[in-house]
């Protein structure tokens, strides 16, 4: 059985669709009605999420208010590529505790929604345990968000949240298509050192940072620096993927530009 998610990059770039800037990729999305029919980002997620509410939510469970199930996925957009804590968003979405994990297990059922699980490995560090949330597709997520364009993207808070939620999906599809399971992870110990991705290798662990800009300075490898010294020999070649278009070797890192992401994601 093979997991199918929405289009892949590999997909849209083997058919000469692949959108020319990443924040329009973002804001599109990749589900194939917006590249086989002539339909706006916005109208078509309107009506997905419309049609959704109306007939897999009503399916799955009695929801007699269903604009505070909408009220509640729109939280969950302002929350992904973040750490999820239930009490906050239960609070925003006016609803209990036990009704927001309820419902959040809809849109993992519903392929809308997953959750990345931090990794065991403490490297003699106190670790975060709480997963982080991601949507499985941007245009989604940033039609919650009321982003309608580029202009709005660029300057919008979320931008790196969403680069980072665009980046994770794709690496997982480079999984679900070849009937492979996920292998992806983040690390984060309690003073916030991070990697944004761990990739098991067999006994060794690929670390993958994301960032969302698109010049390359130092500063973007300190995160990798600090968890490489921290796992030794248990470390592999670290990757550092962003929305730029140079392409480099370093001792820390291989640089991805977001286009080559197809080839890493094939690899993974």
């Amino acid at each position: 059985m093979l997991q199918l998610l929405p289009f892949s990059i590999s997909e849209l770039t083997e058919a000469g669709n692949i959108p020319a800037e990443i924040d329009e990729l973002l804001i599109r999305g990749m589900y194939p009605p917006l590249y086989d029919l002539p339909l706006t980002p916005a109208g078509w997620y309107s009506g997905y999420v419309s049609s959704f509410l109306d007939r897999e939510v009503r399916q799955l469970v009695n929801i007699r208010d269903l604009s505070l199930f909408q009220r509640f996925l729109r939280g969950c957009a302002t929350r992904t590529g973040q750490i999820l804590n239930f009490s906050d968003l239960a609070r925003e979405s006016s609803i209990s505790h036990n009704t927001a994990k309820a419902w959040l297990s809809i849109l993992e059922a519903s392929h809308l929604v997953f959750l990345l699980r931090p990794h065991y490995r403490n490297f003699n560090k106190r670790l975060v345990k709480t997963p982080k949330l991601y949507f499985y597709d941007t245009g989604l997520a940033s039609w919650l968000l009321g982003i309608q364009d580029r202009s709005q993207i660029g300057s919008h808070p979320l931008r790196p949240a969403l680069f980072e939620t665009w980046v994770v999906s794709e690496l997982l599809k480079g999984r679900f298509n070849r009937g492979l399971p996920a292998n992806l992870y983040f690390w984060r110990d309690n003073i916030g050192n991070e990697i944004d991705l761990l990739a098991e290798q067999g006994a060794s662990l690929m670390p993958i940072e994301i960032r969302s800009e698109q010049t390359l300075t130092d500063g973007l490898f300190d995160g990798l620096r600090k968890w490489l010294s921290l796992a030794g020999a248990e470390a592999g070649r670290g990757r550092l993927i962003y929305a730029g278009n140079e392409r480099l070797r370093r001792d820390e890192a291989a640089v991805v530009p977001w286009r080559d992401l197809d080839g890493l994601a094939e690899r993974l």
